[in-house]
């Protein structure tokens, strides 16, 4: 007993086979674009050195230059940033210069009023030495810090992360 396929039955079988085709020409690669950064290696945990030794590292902060490459989909740069490095005792602390008000760069005693902060010249901003916002200022929050190491004598920095001192 053999059943025939209508002319209608035949329609719907191709158009659903065609259909799922189609679309999972358009979901498979729309998943792997949202479920591939799950599976790339991390270089959040990276350690960059510099060329500074931490045994030159006073309680004065100093600008340190680091050098790192970023991606931006297929295109791989190299990016030049620097951190405001001080030490505080035995720990060393690297802040971002990056203003927590509009992103402006702040710089260390470069307003001769306040000798012993930063000051940010887009708003007239002020951060004491250990990064904490001075109250009545634009900046709404504490600068950012950089993980620091060291890796034979020299200064390593790494990710950024909130400012622990405030």
């Amino acid at each position: 007993m053999s059943q025939k396929v209508t002319r209608r039955q035949f329609m719907n079988y191709s158009l659903m086979g065609v259909g799922s085709f189609m679309a999972a020409g358009m979901i498979l690669p729309m998943g792997r674009f949202a479920l591939d950064p799950l599976f790339q290696e991390s270089s959040a945990g990276d350690m960059i050195t510099t060329s500074v030794s931490v045994d030159d590292i006073t309680e004065e902060p100093v600008s340190v230059d680091f050098t790192f490459e970023q991606q931006d989909g297929w295109y791989v740069s190299e990016v030049t940033d620097f951190a405001w490095v001080y030490r505080d005792g035995d720990q060393i602390v690297a802040l971002s210069p990056v203003c927590k008000h509009l992103g402006c760069t702040v710089s260390w005693a470069s307003d001769a009023a306040n000798p012993d902060r930063f000051f940010c010249p887009c708003h007239n901003g002020l951060y004491e030495k250990n990064g904490a916002n001075v109250p009545g200022t634009p900046p709404r929050g504490p600068l950012d810090m950089f993980e620091v190491g060291e890796s034979d004598g020299f200064l390593t920095i790494g990710a950024v992360k909130e400012n622990e001192l405030v």
